[in-house]
């Protein structure tokens, strides 16, 4: 899915990376925990959180997520948006809670990882 499409369909605001919006992602993770995030997610994804900090970003770049989604109504502040931007990673923001909020991507066709058992 594109980022693009990901914009449209959570009504989400470009805070950095306008010109990445024809990026490919390939799968979608929604974790306020970024210790979770290290242990499921794949390359080329679409991250959702609540957390805002810079720790998210750093999360991001060692994983090859190219697009993190603040839900909620956070706003990161210019220091977590300045390190995305050093990364090439876009950075959007919704005020749609992260559980409706993925549930639009995966009913759009984004998946999230599989399942470990």
């Amino acid at each position: 899915m594109k980022i693009s499409t990901i914009k449209e369909l959570l009504n989400a605001n470009v805070l950095c990376g306008e010109e990445l919006l024809d990026t490919q992602v390939y799968s979608a993770c929604g974790s306020d925990m970024m210790s979770d995030v290290l242990a499921f997610v794949k390359d080329q994804a679409v991250l959702l959180t609540g957390l805002v900090n810079p720790q998210v970003v750093r999360t991001a770049e060692m994983m090859d997520i190219r697009c993190i989604v603040f839900v909620r109504g956070k706003i990161p502040d210019e220091m977590i948006i300045s390190l995305a931007k050093q990364n090439d990673i876009v950075v959007l923001a919704t005020s749609e809670r992260m559980f409706p909020a993925c549930g639009k991507l995966y009913e759009n066709g984004l998946n999230g990882t599989k399942t470990i058992n």
